[in-house]
């Protein structure tokens, strides 16, 4: 473990923090899930504070770069399916942001996963797409089409040249990483100006994630900070983008889906999930709107 960090967006002194979950990490319930997307939620988690300047919610002692490398690029990956609901509803989501760029020519997804979402930017008339993803496993589940695009590995700002990207993504991948403000600052220099850096984060405020409290699914292993739309609106401002905002949006999964991540018992979980399995639930898709957050901010024309 590294020594006690500040907040990683206002860089604000922990001692000031207030505590707003005690550490709890089982290493008998670490697996190669642990460390993979949309995965039934295990409810550990890092000691977290909770900063009183930009209300992020932040690890203080967070693993160490090489430790989160490794541990990403082995994790196991088995939600091709949600993962392609997802980024359907980050299109729908998206779309005003979109139309208020110059063009629609390059973009890049950091946390791509199996980059599904990379071909409905290429739908939406996005010729050059890069995906940078750690999980080997997840890259291994792409099709053949998208696996061209994406580069096996952590993001790094330096290999990719300065304002040549249009569009960058980065879906549900802010809490992962050690210094949510350097990729923010990463971002607006990758892109053209004019270009829109968007991300979708959890929201710690949003009701659902207030009532369900410890048992939240937003209580994970993986996650080094957690976000209130204050908190985000904050890092897009403190960055340097402009015309920043921040809103609530609906996720569409499968009832199974939904399932796999309340906090039912294992046992009522199982039950359910064989039920809603037969191929008359399989294609009912549920409409939610479970307090995640997409965030938009544009680079300084």
């Amino acid at each position: 473990m590294t020594s006690s960090r500040c907040c990683p967006i206002c860089k604000s002194s922990s001692d000031g923090a207030s505590l707003f979950l005690a550490e709890n990490i089982n290493p008998e319930k670490i697996s190669g899930f642990s460390f993979s997307s949309r995965k039934a939620p295990e409810f550990m988690c890092h000691r977290m504070l909770r900063c009183p300047v930009c209300d992020l919610v932040y690890a203080d002692n967070p693993p160490a770069e090489s430790v989160l490398a490794e541990s990403y690029h082995s994790a196991s990956y088995d939600s091709s399916e949600e993962a392609d609901d997802a980024a359907k509803a980050y299109v729908i989501a998206i779309q005003r942001a979109l139309d208020k760029l110059a063009t629609r020519e390059s973009a890049l997804e950091i946390g791509t996963g199996t980059g599904i979402f990379l071909k409905y930017l290429k739908d939406l008339g996005f010729s050059k797409l890069v995906g940078v993803e750690p999980s080997r496993a997840a890259i291994d589940a792409a099709t053949p089409e998208c696996r061209q695009w994406i580069r096996e590995g952590m993001f790094n700002e330096q290999d990719f040249d300065t304002e040549s990207f249009d569009l960058i993504c980065c879906f549900m991948t802010m809490e992962h990483v050690r210094d949510p403000m350097e990729i923010a600052k990463s971002a607006l220099r990758l892109l053209k100006p004019g270009g829109v850096f968007v991300t979708v984060t959890h929201d710690y405020r949003s009701p659902v994630n207030r009532f369900l409290g410890k048992h939240s699914p937003i209580v994970d292993i993986e996650h080094l900070q957690i976000f209130s739309k204050k908190a985000i609106e904050e890092l897009f401002a403190r960055a340097g983008f402009v015309n920043g905002s921040a809103k609530s949006f609906i996720n569409r999964y499968s009832v199974r889906y939904w399932i796999r991540l309340s906090p039912l018992s294992p046992g009522i979980k199982a039950f359910l999930g064989d039920l809603f399995c037969k191929p008359v639930f399989s294609r009912i898709r549920l409409s939610i709107n479970v307090g995640n957050t997409l965030a938009c901010g544009y680079k300084p024309k």
